[in-house]
Parts: C-alpha cells; structure tokens; sequence
C-alpha cells in the first residue's frame, strides 16, 4: 500500500489507551492539502467529536500555505472527517459510554487522499503511565539480558 505519513500524535498512545481505531477521509481546502504535503500540521490537543450525525475534527493546527494568498484557511478550523454512516452510528454509541473519547493517531496520504486514523481511547491516569513505563524499560532490560547470552 502506497502510504505517506505526514504527521504522529506520539502523546496519544502515551495518554490513551486505545482500544480500537478507524481510518478516515478528511474533507479539505486545497491550501490545506498543500500545507499537509508540506508536513504542516500539529495533532497536538486535537480530537475528533460527533456532532449532528457527522464527525469532524477539532483543535488540529494546519499552518497556512507558504505560497498562499488572502484565500488561505484558518489553521484551527473544524475539519469533517469522512466515515461511513455504521461507523459513525458505532462511534456515536461507544462515546457515548463513560470516559470515551475519539482521538486523532496519525495523518498520512494514502492513493494520493488525505486520510486520519482515529482511535477510540480511554484516558490513562498517571500511576498507569508509569506502569507502563516500568513494564517497557523491564522488557528492554530482559532483552538487553537475552542478547549478550
């Protein structure tokens, strides 16, 4: 698959713990596409939420185009994430549970298409990171062990 990663929400997976995730298609000006070939856009903050029966992604930082005019867009305008109407009927329910929340991966061109895979993530609390942290650091130590045997 031809697949072209322009931008990681390395936080997410820190923060989260994603329990399932869903590719999209985002709907764009074609500044923005311009700006995202560049490599300009900050999933930082960013989520996705389910309004009306549409989805759209919030707080994503698309810069302005270099080579833009006074047509350019607006860097933290909401984007439509394009889904399949099920998926988003199955998004709309599994939000709707306690402490779901819809967040943004990855952005990357796949065929030539601007696409976001969307994870459905529960919020980690602070002693879980450092579980998870204490689990990464003992498995690369066991590692480390089984290399030098």
């Amino acid at each position: 698959m031809s697949e072209k990663t322009v931008a990681v929400n390395r936080k997410a997976r820190r923060d989260y713990e994603i329990l399932e995730s869903v590719e999209a298609g985002m709907a764009l000006k074609g500044t923005e596409v311009k700006s995202l070939r560049e490599g300009r856009i900050s999933l930082k903050d960013s989520y996705a939420k389910v309004q009306n029966g549409e989805v759209f992604l919030v707080n994503a930082h698309i810069s302005p185009y270099s080579h833009g005019n006074i047509q350019n867009h607006d860097p933290l305008r909401n984007r439509k994430l394009l889904l399949h109407r099920q998926q988003i009927k199955r998004l709309t329910g599994k939000t709707e549970e306690k402490g779901l929340t819809l967040v943004p991966l990855k952005v990357y061109f796949a065929h030539g298409r601007a696409k976001v895979e969307i994870g459905l993530a529960r919020g980690k609390r602070e002693y879980e990171k450092r579980d998870a942290i204490k689990r990464r650091d003992a498995e690369r130590e066991m590692e480390r062990d089984l290399k030098e045997r």
